[in-house]
């Protein structure tokens, strides 16, 4: 659709992302393949910004969509609006990625309604087409379309997994928190803080991380590091910025945070 300003999808600036294994290898044949894919990996360890990386890499527009639950089939896909001419059709994320060879990634799928995933189906194998039922109108794929699904398979129960048909339709790349030197490069690139602040930051994550499973059902992310270091290089105090952005966030037990607390403390 020529009246789609591409433009705005556009990553313009090189998005930081330090490659921990093979993965930009993979995801380029893979687009090149135009087989979907699907990441998996815990919170904040770095998934949407690969895809940012990769989208400024390849030189695609990219669309990104944060799933929750309350997302529909027709928030995705588009649907029926009424304004002072009447009624107008307006395209949902999906089908606009669709129509301009955008890559579309879908955050979180598993929070989205099971109609969602359906809706996803028929854009994820030899067909490459997405069927607007309520418009009668059938869009195929632009030839450098493609689908990107994220979720954190550590973090779900049963009744919210990908079901066996929407997972095998999908190449997978597995994500995990980089190594501690690797980590220590990125919280240090990205805030600014000397190597051995980002070293005690990574040292403090580490010991929340053995505890996942044992009062913790996650562990401080990349994420939680660049946030702390951030409040860090601003003047605050390196416990209090502790505190605030790798401990409050991830647990409300009292005894958990005294434990991390007490990381802290050893550390800093």
């Amino acid at each position: 659709m020529s009246d789609i300003d591409v433009s705005q999808y556009r990553v313009t600036e090189e998005p930081y992302y330090r490659p921990v294994s093979d993965e930009v290898e993979l995801y380029e044949a893979a687009f090149g393949a135009r087989m979907p894919v699907m990441l998996k990996g815990p919170t904040g360890c770095g998934k949407s910004r690969f895809v940012e990386h990769m989208a400024w890499k390849l030189g695609r527009p990219l669309i990104t969509v944060a799933c929750n639950e309350d997302m529909t089939a027709s928030d995705l896909v588009g649907r029926y609006l009424l304004d002072a001419q009447g009624t107008r059709w307006q395209d949902g994320p999906l089908t606009v990625a669709a129509r301009i060879g955008a890559i579309c990634y879908l955050d979180e799928i598993v929070e989205a309604r099971q109609d969602t995933m359906v809706a996803i189906h028929p854009l994820t194998d030899h067909r490459r087409a997405l069927p607007l039922e309520k418009k009668n109108e059938l869009v195929e794929a632009h030839p450098d379309f493609h689908l990107v699904i994220s979720y954190n398979p550590g973090y779900q129960n049963l009744m919210k997994d990908l079901k066996q048909s929407t997972k095998q339709r999908f190449g997978a790349l597995d994500f995990d928190y980089p190594d501690g030197d690797t980590e220590k490069e990125i919280v240090a690139h990205e805030t600014g803080v000397d190597s051995d602040v980002a070293d005690k930051l990574i040292s403090v994550a580490h010991r929340a991380r053995n505890l996942k499973g044992h009062g913790l059902d996650e562990g401080i992310s990349t994420r939680l590091l660049v946030y702390a270091g951030n409040l860090i290089a601003k003047g605050i105090d390196a416990k209090a910025a502790c505190r605030m952005a790798l401990v409050r966030p991830i647990t409300d037990d009292p005894d958990m945070r005294d434990t991390l607390d007490a990381a802290i403390d050893t550390y800093f």
